[in-house]
């Protein structure tokens, strides 16, 4: 799923845009990872802790972190690092966006996270491509090729089938193939211009207040269009999609 938004980012010109200029951004699920105890880091770090399963996750600072988006707000998210499983001290300024693209394996999962979101996309990759892209990541972050098979079928493969293949029934959209989909992907892209460029996120840019942390843009009543982006708010597009 992050290799999809990337390409919409890409797609859409983003990238080349100042970080604080960007009307789409992508937040990661992966950033939400809890903190770990000693115990559990020891397990992370044999390979023996299941990243994959909903209880990994700080669903409640993801949560207020989303709120604080779709408030205007800049907010500072997390930052993981995945070679020592642990939160780092330093964050990431998050600015402002009219899009967001929210990406994660279990983002469907909890029901008041899932809510928030006005398109709900899934990207569904083959099993096979699913795994080499796990292994090749997985080495690069210096773990050992039977670690990453033992973990892929002790934790991951189970994990995908018991929790996040059965949110693909949430989705609005879904995405065969992934990245490969140009086709799906060139119908997203086009779909966020469409928002980008018309009345829905047509805001003023207002200047930052005296603690520098919120612009000011208005927000119209809200036009609720079932599965769609609606109008009149800041915008939340979602992938899920292989595990992670």
């Amino acid at each position: 799923q992050s290799t999809v938004c990337e390409k919409i980012m890409e797609l859409l010109g983003q990238n080349e845009v100042e970080q604080r200029q960007r009307k789409v951004l992508i937040l990661s699920q992966d950033s939400f990872y809890k903190v770990l105890t000693a115990e559990q880091q020891a397990k992370a770090l044999k390979g023996q802790y299941n990243f994959d399963h909903p209880d990994a996750f700080d669903n409640d600072l993801m949560r207020s972190t989303l709120k604080n988006i779709v408030e205007g707000k800049t907010v500072d998210v997390p930052t993981y690092d995945f070679v020592t499983h642990s939160r780092l001290a330093e964050t990431t300024v998050v600015y402002p966006a009219d899009v967001v693209l929210f990406e994660g394996i279990l983002v469907f999962y909890n029901q008041d996270i899932r809510d928030m979101f006005h398109l709900r996309l899934f990207v569904d990759t083959d099993s096979d491509v699913r795994l080499s892209r796990r292994v090749l990541r997985d080495m690069k972050r210096g773990r050992d090729l039977e670690q990453i098979l033992t973990q892929y079928t002790t934790f991951v493969k189970p994990a995908f089938e018991e929790f996040c293949l059965p949110t693909k029934k949430y989705a609005d959209v879904i995405i065969p193939r992934g990245v490969d989909n140009m086709v799906a992907i060139n119908l997203i892209v086009q779909h966020i211009q469409d928002i980008l460029n018309g009345d829905i996120c047509k805001w003023q840019r207002g200047a930052l207040n005296g603690h520098g942390r919120t612009y000011k843009r208005p927000f119209p009543e809200q036009a609720e269009s079932g599965g769609v982006l609606a109008a009149g708010k800041r915008s939340h597009l979602e992938s899920s999609s292989r595990p992670h």
